[in-house]
């Protein structure tokens, strides 16, 4: 995938997101794509390392500022309290535009991600991506021992919590098997 074809896919989850009333700041596409990528199989290209608020790629975030100075998204202030959100500008259309098939390709994935962690506060993305992350490293460990891991590398993260994302993830896993036979 090149890049423009990556950048049709962010703008395409952004979308998604804010059609589900998601805040759309840098957190909450971080994680999107992380999902998008990691959960789904979507070849974003990315790497991700595990950071504050959870799994993180620089990549990315010199990727929003590059279609920000594209004017392809812009950062928009919704609510004086909260920081800002990306939103699409009228040349994201056209790079959708310019990638029907690859926009098509992922349309599903993308919408499952949105459906499922776009309207998500920034605590419970980072608990969610955490247990992807920690269910990528420990593939084969129980769910207890991942929740264990969870809260190893995120103490502030309640030992009932990450049980609770690991078992989400779980789900979204063998969800997201059957999304291309829909």
């Amino acid at each position: 995938m090149n890049r423009l074809q990556r950048d049709s896919i962010i703008v395409s989850l952004i979308k998604a997101m804010r059609e589900k009333d998601g805040w759309c700041a840098e957190t909450n596409v971080q994680k999107g794509c992380y999902f998008l990528q990691e959960l789904t199989g979507v070849p974003l290209g990315l790497e991700f390392v595990l950071y504050k608020y959870g799994p993180y790629s620089f990549d990315l975030t010199d990727e929003l500022t590059a279609m920000r100075a594209d004017a392809i998204l812009t950062l928009r202030i919704r609510n004086p309290r909260y920081g800002p959100c990306y939103v699409p500008e009228e040349l994201a259309d056209n790079l959708l535009a310019r990638f029907p098939q690859t926009v098509r390709r992922f349309e599903k994935r993308v919408r499952f991600v949105a459906d499922r962690v776009g309207s998500r506060s920034v605590a419970e993305l980072e608990r969610l991506a955490t247990a992807l992350y920690v269910r990528k490293e420990m593939a084969a460990g129980k769910a207890s021992e991942r929740a264990h891991r969870i809260t190893e590398l995120k103490p502030h993260i309640s030992q009932a919590d990450a049980k609770a994302a690991v078992r989400e993830v779980d789900a979204m896993e063998t969800e997201i098997e059957s999304i291309d036979q829909d």
